[in-house]
């Protein structure tokens, strides 16, 4: 029994490692949150995938953020569609303490336009619950992690987990001139224990992600790295 079952982690190693060498490689989708789309270059590393910066601008000019209200868009094969407001107010209220966290020691977040107010516009889109059960099943069992890499390799998804992209937009408060614009996706990492297992713990780990690439973002362009 022991020879089969490692001659079969094995052989679904072996068929990771097959889809894993002709993966393609990532594209760029749109969601329509944006009312028309810029020409996007792939992103610095360690950054967002897909990144426009509109030539010319001063960015460091800006030292206050305005936020929009952050908008959700739900992966349409998701196999969890369903959400309560209460889930709903609390994905919110999580993106908004992560930018908060982020940035206000350095970068005001202030609720009006107005001179250096850098106002971004946030879409959360192809949300997708993570299955805390199946989640800890195929990490811990061989035969469930061969499978999961196998997955992996194919989507960039591992099974059971979670994931969120995000399209943002970044505007001149008062004159609601678009600056730059960003698209970006985050899957759960297979090994993380998220708190308390939550189905939508991957999915706040992404926003905080995200809001610490912000921070390090306007540290650069203000000079302060």
């Amino acid at each position: 029994m022991k020879t089969t079952l490692q001659g079969l982690v094995v052989l679904m190693m072996g068929i990771a490692l097959t889809i894993a060498m002709g993966c393609a490689t990532k594209k760029v989708s749109y969601s329509g949150f944006l009312t028309d789309y810029p020409v996007f270059k792939p992103g610095p590393e360690g950054g967002a995938d897909f990144v426009y910066m509109k030539e010319g601008v001063d960015f460091a000019s800006y030292d206050k953020v305005m936020m929009d209200q952050v908008v959700f868009y739900f992966k349409e094969d998701a196999d969890y569609k369903g959400i309560h407001p209460e889930e709903l107010q609390e994905l919110a209220s999580a993106f908004h303490e992560a930018v908060f966290d982020a940035l206000q020691d350095a970068y005001p977040l202030v609720g009006k336009p107005g001179p250096g107010v850098l106002r971004i516009r946030t879409a959360i889109t192809d949300v997708a619950s993570s299955k805390p059960a199946l989640n800890t099943i195929s990490t811990f069992l061989p035969i469930g992690l061969a499978i999961s890499t196998a997955k992996k390799a194919a989507t960039g998804v591992h099974s059971g987990v979670g994931q969120a992209s995000m399209e943002a937009e970044f505007l001149d408060s008062q004159t609601n001139e678009r600056l730059g614009a960003a698209i970006d996706t985050k899957a759960g990492e297979k090994y993380k224990v998220v708190k308390g297992m939550d189905k939508w713990g991957h999915a706040k780990d992404a926003f905080n992600f995200w809001a610490k690439r912000l921070r390090i973002w306007l540290d650069e362009v203000h000079g302060r790295q």
